[in-house]
């Protein structure tokens, strides 16, 4: 059924993202109000995280981020497996805009048809900085347009994040480097 073992992660991360927390009922993560689609493309560092299977011991993660024509979002979300040095590693989800939600819901899909809760709950005037929630509260991503941001601003998003229901235990820092860094 599985030719490889990527198949068999990607099938199992759709799974993992596709089942919630029945146990206990919380209020929806709100969403940003609107998200121009334009101005959210291209890439974005993965700051903190509580990662997905494949993202465990992700260094460098960046997601991108392109409109198609036909207005999916064409995905593609790199790292290095274990070290800076590491195998790099790639996946190309979808990404659906949900409609009448404002552009900031989507349905992210790695393998069909099953697509996972991809909610925009934060994103700056300027976007530069963005965290994407799940009403599960299993999975988050707070990702800025630099590898880098201030201590004031993560302690800042990070408090958004605890305060939406999150245990932030599982919280991490995702390791990057500087743009400099990255150029050696």
């Amino acid at each position: 059924m599985f030719k490889t073992f990527n198949q068999l992660a990607i099938c199992l991360v759709c799974l993992i993202l596709t089942t919630g927390c029945a146990s206990q009922k919380m209020n929806e993560i709100p969403l940003v109000s609107q998200v121009d689609l334009a101005k959210f493309m291209g890439d974005w560092y993965v700051i903190a995280v509580i990662p997905t299977a494949i993202e465990t011991d992700a260094y460098n993660p960046i997601e991108n981020y392109k409109l198609n024509d036909d207005g999916t979002i064409a995905t593609t979300f790199t790292f290095n497996k274990g070290s800076f040095g590491g195998k790099a590693k790639k996946y190309e989800p979808k990404g659906f805009v949900q409609p009448d939600t404002g552009n900031a819901l989507w349905g992210m899909q790695f393998i069909w048809p099953i697509k996972a809760e991809y909610r925009i709950a934060y994103l700056d005037e300027n976007y530069q900085t963005t965290i994407i929630a799940r009403n599960a509260r299993d999975y988050v991503w707070l990702m800025a347009r630099t590898p880098q941001i201030s201590d004031a601003e993560y302690e800042k998003l990070t408090t958004l994040i605890k305060d939406w229901g999150y245990d932030m235990s599982k919280l991490i820092k995702a390791p990057q480097q500087t743009l400099s860094e990255r150029n050696k």
